[in-house]
C-alpha cells in the first residue's frame, strides 16, 4: 500500500490547498476528490437534472472523463451546490468510491503515495490512511475567502450571499445520511481562521511528520 494523507474539512477552508503543497512537498499524487462530485453535478446541470433523479446523477458519475474534471465551469457557485446534493447521494458516492479509493492504493507514475482531499477521505474513502488532517475555519472567515476569490475573477456577488450558501452547504454536507462532513477519531485538527498559509503549511507538515515516524 501507498503512503496515504488524507484531508477534510469544509468549503473554503483551504484543505485543498494544503493538500496539493503536502502532494508537491513529498512527491505524491494529489487528488481533490470533490472536483469528481463536481463534474458529476456539472453533467447533471447540463443536462437538465435538478438532483432528485438519482439514476441520472450516477450515470452523470459514471460518465465522468479527463475532460469534465479540466473544466473551467467546475468552480462556479452553481455546480458546487449541486455537488452538495448529488454527494449525499449513496449510489452516486457508490460509483466515485472505487475510483478514489484505486488512485489511493496505486498512485498514478508508480508515485510513493497519495494525498486526497474531500469530506469523508478520512472516515470513509481511506480509513486506514496513515496520516489524517481536518481543516476547518470560521464560517465567516471562509465567506471572506470565497467572496475574495469570486470577486478575484471578476464576479459580481454580494458577501451575505457567499455566507448563506456556505452556510447551507455545510448543513448539507454534516448532516446527510450518507458519509457526512465528520473529522476522524485520529484526524490531527488544523484550525486556519487566523493562519497565512505558510503558517497552516507547517502545522500540517509538523503532523505528517509525526504520523509518517509512527509517533
Amino acid at each position: 500500500m501507498s503512503m496515504v494523507i488524507a484531508v477534510d474539512g469544509p468549503t473554503a477552508s483551504g484543505k485543498g490547498t494544503l493538500a496539493r503543497r503536502l502532494a508537491a512537498h513529498f512527491g505524491f499524487a494529489y487528488l481533490d476528490t470533490g472536483s469528481l462530485y463536481r463534474a458529476a453535478a456539472l453533467r447533471l446541470l447540463r443536462a437538465g437534472g435538478d438532483g432528485s433523479d438519482v439514476a441520472a446523477a450516477v450515470t452523470a458519475a459514471q460518465g465522468i472523463g479527463p475532460d469534465d474534471l479540466a473544466d473551467p465551469a467546475l468552480r462556479e457557485e452553481a455546480t458546487g451546490n449541486m455537488a452538495s446534493r448529488v454527494a449525499a447521494l449513496q449510489p452516486v458516492r457508490d460509483a466515485l468510491f472505487a475510483l478514489q479509493r484505486d488512485f489511493a492504493a496505486c498512485p498514478p507514475a508508480g508515485l510513493p503515495g497519495a494525498v486526497l482531499d474531500g469530506r469523508d477521505i478520512g472516515t470513509v474513502v481511506c480509513p486506514d490512511a496513515r496520516v489524517k488532517l481536518f481543516v476547518i475555519a470560521d464560517v465567516t472567515a471562509r465567506a471572506r475567502r470565497r467572496h475574495l476569490e469570486l470577486t478575484g475573477q471578476g464576479r459580481e456577488v454580494a458577501y451575505e450571499t457567499v455566507l448563506r450558501d456556505l452556510e447551507a452547504r455545510d448543513a448539507r454536507d454534516s448532516a446527510r445520511a450518507s458519509a457526512p462532513l465528520a473529522r476522524a477519531d485520529d484526524a490531527v485538527l488544523i484550525d486556519t481562521t487566523k493562519l497565512d498559509i505558510e503558517a497552516a503549511f507547517s502545522a500540517a507538515l509538523e503532523a505528517c511528520a509525526s504520523r509518517m515516524d509512527g509517533s
